[in-house]
């Protein structure tokens, strides 16, 4: 028998945890984990936005391959999905939480995520036989989780500072001490709240389940990404006012605007409001009118949704303990991308490939019996290679198309890079990157377009430069070395898909 709990976050960076360097938030139900399995110390994203990443955890593919290159864009029904192939092999198979595989602004007719909950449709989805869609509190769609505060508690729902404005543009308002963006007072009860909600109905699932079953449950809780609304009940976890400013973060405005001088321009232009980089944006935030004090209120409310997550988690662990499973399951943990959390002077996340956005947590604690060297491992990994290991965990070959590799288990595993990707049109300016990641550097080459009609570059060093401080693209010292690696991309650039798929939205 096989069971496979894979739990996502959205948004958590790679150094949130306490066994990921982490030195605020709580976190002994993943640290634990971590301890008896397996620390991917160096994991990355194949796109720093959610709905690429999150395309390219269900088929295993790339960005350019699967076609879903940018938030806005559907994941077609056809696509292959690593649920469907186990679905095939025997196991019964759920998705509980975030999924945004499909836009949230899109019409309830025609989006599967969009409709489901309010016509009392509960799946099958993408070889997902029963599906729980929930978001980040009160989102654009109508969810499960939302139509079941709207029955259960829905005076508390309406505490929940929506995600978007009236006229469908993502929430600037401030709130909090500070004013801090997207910062907000929720007055909704402890268990009402979405991460304990997903965690309960996962827990009424894995019940559900009888001894002789294989199954693999998909938990993706929707914090901690914007907005910053944890319980009010919950705030005394991390004072802010406690907090320093991120490593990353320069310190004034001068020593931001000096640094992110010797980056590509649109870093300096969206720190000054000059121009808008990404849809993921707020489009009324201007980085350089965020004080150091907002910073760090906002950071103080992702480390206690981290804490909550992490509780949460630890709900679930019980509940397989309580069932004599916990030893026999496999359980692997990430993230979907990172945040920027005031590093480089900047907030949310966008065409910015650094270890902020693109590196992110990702534990594999295996089931008993299976083989594999306790410990941690700084060999570069993807989201690309958790599809074939599902697989692997699950005792079923991997699918032809799948594009990555079993996540190594072993210390003498060789892996020298992985590749991250961007393709984004934002009020008719595009940026296209492509970046290598291996164990000692970041390069990333700007193709031509209309924002870079010359192309650009960033190259950092890891040994020299772990914050990604000194762009030496045009550097001579370092010349072969970005010449070798930019070959070495090229030669592993993915394929293409071959009919561009429509973007309709922009979330």
């Amino acid at each position: 028998l096989s069971r496979i709990l894979f739990i996502t976050v959205d948004e958590q960076r790679f150094d949130a945890l306490g066994c990921t360097g982490g030195k605020v938030a709580k976190t002994p139900r993943l640290d634990g984990l971590a301890y008896e399995g397996i620390v991917y110390e160096r994991a990355y994203v194949t796109n720093p936005t959610c709905m690429p990443s999150r395309a390219s955890i269900m088929t295993g593919q790339h960005p350019a391959t699967h076609g879903l290159t940018t938030n806005g864009i559907s994941l077609p029904l056809e696509a292959p999905s690593f649920a469907e192939h186990l679905k095939d092999s025997g196991y019964r198979t759920a998705l509980i939480g975030k999924a945004h595989l499909q836009p949230v602004m899109g019409e309830p007719e025609r989006y599967w995520e969009v409709g489901a909950a309010g016509r009392g449709n509960t799946g099958p989805y993408r070889g997902f036989e029963h599906v729980l869609v929930s978001s980040h509190g009160k989102g654009v769609a109508r969810n499960h989780y939302q139509v079941w505060m709207e029955k259960n508690a829905p005076e508390e729902f309406k505490c929940y500072l929506s995600q978007t404005t009236d006229d469908g543009k993502m929430n600037a308002s401030g709130g909090g001490d500070t004013g801090a963006i997207q910062v907000h007072e929720n007055k909704i009860s402890k268990e009402n709240y979405h991460t304990y909600w997903l965690a309960d109905r996962s827990n009424e699932w894995i019940d559900e389940r009888s001894e002789d079953e294989d199954w693999f449950l998909w938990l993706s809780f929707g914090d901690p990404h914007h907005p910053y609304q944890p319980p009010s009940s919950e705030l005394g976890r991390v004072n802010w006012r406690d907090l320093d400013l991120p490593d990353a973060h320069q310190g004034t405005p001068e020593a931001v605007r000096e640094q992110l001088a010797t980056k590509p321009g649109h870093w300096s232009d969206f720190y000054e409001g000059v121009a808008h980089p990404a849809t993921e944006i707020p489009m009324d935030f201007i980085p350089k009118d965020m004080t150091n004090d907002q910073v760090r209120e906002i950071n103080a409310r992702i480390h206690i949704m981290n804490e909550l997550v992490d509780e949460a988690i630890g709900n679930v662990l019980d509940k397989l303990a309580e069932r004599g499973w916990l030893e026999d399951t496999h359980i692997i943990f990430t993230s979907d991308h990172g945040s920027m959390q005031g590093d480089y002077g900047m907030m949310f996340k966008g065409p910015f490939h650094v270890d902020s956005l693109i590196r992110i947590p990702l534990i594999w604690r295996p089931a008993s019996g299976f083989d594999f060297d306790k410990g941690r491992t700084s060999q570069p990994v993807s989201l690309l290679d958790l599809a074939p290991s599902f697989c692997k965990a699950a005792g079923v070959s991997s699918g032809d198309w799948m594009q990555g590799d079993v996540l190594p288990l072993h210390q003498n595993a060789e892996r020298d890079f992985v590749i991250c990707e961007w393709d984004q049109d934002c009020r008719g300016v595009h940026i296209q990157i492509s970046s290598i990641v291996s164990e000692d550097y970041i390069c990333s080459r700007y193709a031509r377009t209309n924002r870079y009609p010359s192309g650009d570059g960033e190259l950092y060093s890891y040994a020299d430069d772990p914050h990604q401080q000194n762009n030496l693209w045009d550097d001579p010292t370092y010349r072969t070395v970005r010449d070798t690696l930019l070959k070495k991309l090229d030669e592993n650039l993915p394929p293409r898909r071959a009919e561009k798929l429509e973007r309709r939205f922009g979330a």
